[in-house]
């Protein structure tokens, strides 16, 4: 069986050609896709490939996807022909180290699953064990392929521990940023958000409801701006970084008051390094977190988010292309140009 779909030969060179589609193996199923969205991860893969993400060459790749099932391998349970489904981009083994301390996360096995921008896909055992959920039917796939990316942030947001009253400070305003500013007010959270871009700045007061923007373009240093903002002027006691700067990543613990914490939630380049003031880390005990990826239990409570509306995710979505259109779709994800383009591979 053929179908059309985005492969990956090298960074920046990517092509729309026909491409085999197996059936699927024992434990597996094969999904129609019906939404698929643009993600800074993919547009790093299309700029410089990725170590984990592409196995080999030619390779598919996109992550963020929903759709119908279109066939069912041997020995599932559960699902059925024509279940409208959207499934994690992940699963973890169940069976190492990590996970049987709970840690799923950081599960040593953790199956990646790659190739959403494709009329099809088929998707692991693993993944359709522990990570693949049914869709409510009034729940459109536009707004249920957000399912991943929010899992990622709500795991950062719960693990923060962030409390009504709270000032909380956002730098980086993508799809994550603008996620964890939208949550940390549904917690009750005071938020400040930085950034440069003025579509994202936009978003920040539509979509988030943050209360206060800062352009960054205007300010060298803004830190004042942050420090005003939270109460007695003392400091926030949440800074997240969502960018993946090691200088920005510096910068954070200027912004947050003693006993505060902060957050590097912005994956930076492997290899980087960053400086702490030591004597302010220690004596102003800052807690410094970072969150890496999602879990089952966060990827189903991003779902239950999604249906209840508590986030209108659909306002991240700026344009809506066909699958031929992918790389233009990802090159203005990569210059500002779009938040999230809605990728439609069946054109319906």
């Amino acid at each position: 069986m053929k179908m059309k779909a985005i492969q990956f030969y090298s960074p920046l060179n990517i092509t729309y050609e026909d491409v085999e589609i197996n059936n699927p193996n024992e434990g597996e199923v094969q999904i129609k896709i019906m939404a698929a969205l643009t993600c800074g991860t993919d547009v790093k893969t299309y700029k410089r490939g990725h170590p984990v993400l592409i196995k080999k060459i030619p390779s598919g790749f996109g992550h963020e996807f929903s759709g119908i099932i279109t066939k069912v391998g041997k020995n599932v349970a559960g699902f059925n022909v024509g279940d409208r489904v959207v499934a994690a981009n992940s699963a973890p083994c169940g069976e190492c180290f990590f996970c049987k301390r709970g840690d799923y996360n950081l599960c040593e096995n953790l199956e990646f699953l790659n190739g959403a921008y494709a009329e099809y896909i088929n998707v692991p055992k693993a993944i359709v064990k522990r990570n693949l959920l049914h869709l409510p039917d009034d729940l459109s796939f536009e707004r249920a392929a957000f399912a991943e990316p929010l899992a990622n942030v709500v795991h950062g947001i719960e693990k923060t521990g962030i409390k009504a009253g709270q000032t909380v400070g956002v730098m980086g305003l993508g799809p994550i940023g603008l996620m964890f500013a939208k949550l940390a007010k549904l917690k009750g959270a005071r938020v400040i958000a930085g950034g440069r871009n003025p579509l994202k700045m936009k978003l920040a007061k539509e979509f988030a409801e943050v209360d206060e923007i800062v352009d960054l373009t205007k300010y060298k240093y803004p830190e004042k701006i942050f420090i005003d903002f939270s109460e007695g002027k003392k400091g926030l006691d949440v800074a997240v970084e969502c960018i993946g700067l090691p200088e920005i990543w510096e910068r954070m613990f200027t912004l947050v008051r003693k006993g505060g914490t902060v957050h590097l939630f912005g994956g930076c380049p492997s290899g980087t390094s960053i400086n702490i003031d030591t004597k302010r880390l220690h004596y102003d005990e800052i807690k410094v977190l970072s969150i890496f990826h999602h879990t089952p239990l966060f990827f189903r409570e991003a779902l239950r988010l999604i249906y209840e509306e508590k986030l209108p995710v659909e306002k991240l979505i700026t344009e809506t292309t066909t699958l031929e259109h992918t790389e233009e779709a990802l090159i203005k994800h990569m210059n500002g140009r779009a938040i999230k383009v809605l990728i439609k591979p069946n054109n319906n």
